[in-house]
């Protein structure tokens, strides 16, 4: 169950971030999801609440904004731009098991659906974004 652990890696840097802007509250946490991560987003966002620091109060109500990112390729030899569909890529097989452990591994199994080359680069979709962090900071002027 590695959401649990992505969890915690999202809400500990989210605190670092936050006590790297002065903020004494947090009140939501913006994530983006790279569909190659393939990860059971109801459990992901279940345990972003599971790990919160129960003795931190910048935490208290905090909500989450979690979207996934649809992956993008683009070719190298012809430029084309394509997603997870066009590239052939079963997400729900032992491809798409395969690619969320390693998705380097994705060049095994994609092609450009123009050219037919397993050469690309992947543009999105790819990990997990901390994209955006809300909340206030220190009340008490100095």
């Amino acid at each position: 169950m590695h959401e649990l652990a992505l969890a915690d890696s999202v809400v500990k840097a989210a605190l670092n971030v936050a006590d790297d802007a002065g903020m004494d509250r947090i009140e939501r946490i913006v994530v983006k999801v790279g569909e190659l991560q393939q990860i059971k987003r109801d459990l992901f966002e279940f345990s972003l609440t599971t790990v919160l620091p129960t003795t931190d109060a910048r935490l208290a109500g905090v909500e989450f904004d979690v979207s996934e990112e649809p992956v993008r390729f683009q070719c190298r030899s012809c430029g084309t731009e394509y997603g997870r569909d066009e590239a052939g890529i079963d997400g729900d097989g032992d491809q798409g098991e395969a690619i969320h452990f390693i998705p380097e591994l994705s060049h095994a199994f994609a092609r450009c659906p123009s050219c037919g080359s397993p050469d690309f680069d992947i543009q999105a979709g790819r990990g997990i974004t901390l994209v955006r962090i809300e909340g206030s900071g220190d009340d008490d002027p100095e």
